[in-house]
């Protein structure tokens, strides 16, 4: 069966039912149907000095464009545990319209391992993104609404782009203000792809509604021509955003098809964007049950590094344990193995890609200090003989490993690595960050490139180092960095897999983001709109005549 008939034809509990197992009545939620929630604000108050349980972080090694399955290990490690008699809870992200209709498809994992009702998730939801677009755009709309009137705060240049919740190539760059009425203003335009809007960074790292209303205001939509920054609050445009973020900043409820209750809440890309699910859904989560599973977008070396470096700092938190997921297919494909050829045994090309996860490994237990698994995502095709090089090569650097077969047996499949977890988060840690916030932002850049990245230095356009000086200039040096990097490899080029020879991290743009509170430097030739492959899932969605939906995988 595919994952949506799955879904589909497993019983689900009424979300009052998964409310209870977190000791939440009935006032505690606001329903959305049947099977999701949103979480009153209340309720962490309520519980703002219990102990939190553990958190667990869920990274991968660098990805292959299909994924390795990092959404589906969470969920079936959040089962595992319950299994094995533990209350667990999952923190994810939600999915974004983006993928679901591009190259990835839905991101509600697979198998007997996914959070339900996947359709709803991975469709509209609750309609948080939608706010979050709505609000982005409202602010676009009432910059161009003041220029029309006379512009007495002297934007010369707008830097705030539109964005919507879809990839669309062509709306990288556009015109507006084409109509030719009196007043109007053209100028050049462009949209993000909502999960790399400001606002979601800013609603994901938000403790309350205040700090959220507050951080939105600190937005910079352009500047004066005295290079002064105008904010979105010199427009009143921040309290109409939070009002249309009003719902949306409450973390959403929902289960797994074994019922262990889930929190997806927040939706940034960790590509273009930090890579986390929300501050607020996280916290509510350590406070609700004593094994919090979350995940950091992509590789270790994109969301896991921004997890720790900008979330971690911001909620003053840490992980008590780290999972890195594999697969055989991916350590092939990194050890130069074709495409074609993947699914046969190849002990060479496995040795070979062995490599990138030693890095991975490597930056999360030495250079974070963090306690460090290996999840080995077991796919049919997978032989004896490539699962006994894993095991002999881990043994070898003592690095604990765990054979989880979640896609097809959820959480039975998840318990060996369950009772791992639990012991190694009960391990001492020695964590730190990569660099210090009062390091020139040259110098953190650099700290994250050849620490994580592996790369011998650091090349700046010249709009690049500009930007830096603006941005020095105007008092923002102490913030964190989120760097925009290919996820397919350690180097900023997605076709160097291996990163035999030496490269270096190329910075084209600096954006500041004053209401996330972050600097983000975007490398080579990543872009904050993601554009459609040439064959779209969205080609193979449909409803049939009972209203079912088809071909979300």
């Amino acid at each position: 069966m595919t994952d949506i008939e799955i879904a589909r034809n497993t019983k689900l509990e009424k979300i009052t039912e998964i409310a209870k197992q977190l000791n939440l009545t009935e006032d505690d939620i606001e329903q959305y149907g049947k099977y999701k929630a949103k979480i009153s604000e209340n309720v962490y108050k309520r519980l703002e000095n219990k102990k939190n349980g553990k958190l667990i972080l869920v990274t991968a090694i660098s990805p292959t464009p299909l994924g390795e399955g990092k959404t589906t290990m969470s969920i079936a490690i959040a089962d595992g545990l319950r299994k094995i008699g533990k209350k667990s809870i999952l923190a994810l992200r939600e999915p974004s319209l983006g993928p679901v209709f591009g190259i990835k498809g839905g991101a509600t994992g697979g198998g007997m391992a996914q959070v339900a009702p996947m359709e709803e998730i991975n469709l509209h939801f609750t309609g948080d993104l939608h706010c979050i677009t709505a609000a982005n755009n409202l602010l676009s709309s009432l910059i161009d609404n003041h220029i029309y009137y006379g512009n007495s705060l002297e934007i010369e240049k707008v830097t705030w782009k539109r964005c919507v919740d879809l990839n669309d190539r062509q709306l990288r760059e556009v015109e507006t203000g084409l109509s030719g009425e009196k007043n109007i203003v053209p100028r050049k335009d462009g949209f993000d792809i909502t999960v790399a809007s400001e606002i979601m960074a800013i609603l994901c790292l938000s403790k309350d509604l205040k700090e959220l209303k507050e951080n939105l205001g600190n937005i910079i939509i352009g500047y004066k021509k005295s290079k002064d920054p105008v904010f979105a609050r010199d427009l009143k445009a921040n309290g109409a955003m939070a009002v249309l973020l009003k719902d949306a900043i409450k973390p959403n409820l929902v289960q797994t098809l074994e019922h262990t209750p889930a929190i997806i809440h927040g939706g940034p890309f960790a590509n273009i964007a930090h890579g986390c699910n929300s501050i607020i859904a996280t916290n509510l989560a350590l406070k609700l049950a004593d094994y919090t599973i979350t995940e950091a977008g992509f590789g270790s070396d994109l969301g896991a590094e921004k997890f720790l470096d900008i979330k971690c700092r911001k909620a003053n938190l840490k992980p008590d344990a780290v999972v890195i997921v594999a697969t055989i297919k991916a350590l092939k494909y990194h050890g130069g193995v074709p495409k074609e050829d993947i699914q046969k045994e190849n002990l060479e090309g496995l040795e070979k890609g062995l490599e990138n996860l030693y890095r991975h490994i490597d930056n999360l237990k030495e250079k974070f200090g963090l306690n460090v698994i290996v999840a080995l995502n077991k796919y049919n095709q997978d032989t004896e003989k490539e699962i006994e090089i894993l095991k002999e090569n881990l043994a070898k650097k003592q690095i604990p490993l765990s054979i989880v077969e979640a896609w097809a047996k959820g959480g039975v499949g998840a318990t060996d690595i369950a009772e791992k977890i639990v012991q190694l988060s009960e391990k001492k840690e020695d964590f730190k960050y990569i660099y210090d916030l009062e390091d020139p932002i040259k110098e953190k850049i650099r700290k994250i490139s050849t620490k994580i990245y592996g790369a011998k230095e650091v090349e700046y356009s010249k709009e690049a180092e500009k930007q830096i000086e603006e941005i020095e200039s105007l008092g923002y040096s102490n913030l964190p960095i989120c760097i925009a990097k290919t996820q397919y490899s350690f180097s900023d080029d997605p076709k160097n897999l291996q990163c035999k020879d030496e490269y270096n991290i190329h910075i084209r743009t600096i954006e500041l983001k004053a209401g996330a509170g972050f600097i983000v430097a975007i490398t080579g030739k990543i872009m904050t709109m993601p554009g459609l492959p040439r064959v779209p899932a969205a080609e193979n969605i449909d409803i049939n005549e009972n209203g079912e939906i088809v071909g979300i995988f």
